[in-house]
C-alpha cells in the first residue's frame, strides 16, 4: 500500500517512469536500513566463508590427475 501511495505521488509530481523506479527503489533501501548500526553484512552462519582450502585443492588435484576427461560436474 506503502509503495502505491508513493507512485501516485510522483506521478502527480510528473515524475518519468525511470525518475520513479528509481526513487522507490531508494525508499526500500532507505527502510531496510534505517534501523541497522552498521552497513556489514548480516553473518551467514549456515554457508561456509569459502570453499576455497587446502584440502579441496589437493583432493581435486587427485581427481584430473586420475582423470583428465573428467567435467566440472563431475568433479563437483
Amino acid at each position: 500500500m506503502e509503495q502505491r501511495v508513493n507512485l501516485k505521488f510522483l506521478v502527480k509530481v510528473g515524475k518519468t517512469f525511470t525518475e520513479a523506479y528509481a526513487i522507490t527503489h531508494i525508499f526500500e533501501w532507505f527502510k531496510r536500513f534505517k534501523d541497522r548500526e552498521t552497513t556489514e553484512d548480516d553473518p551467514h552462519p549456515e554457508r561456509p566463508l569459502t570453499s576455497k582450502t587446502d584440502e579441496n585443492i589437493e583432493r581435486i588435484g587427485k581427481l584430473i590427475h586420475e582423470d583428465r576427461r573428467l567435467s566440472i560436474r563431475g568433479i563437483a
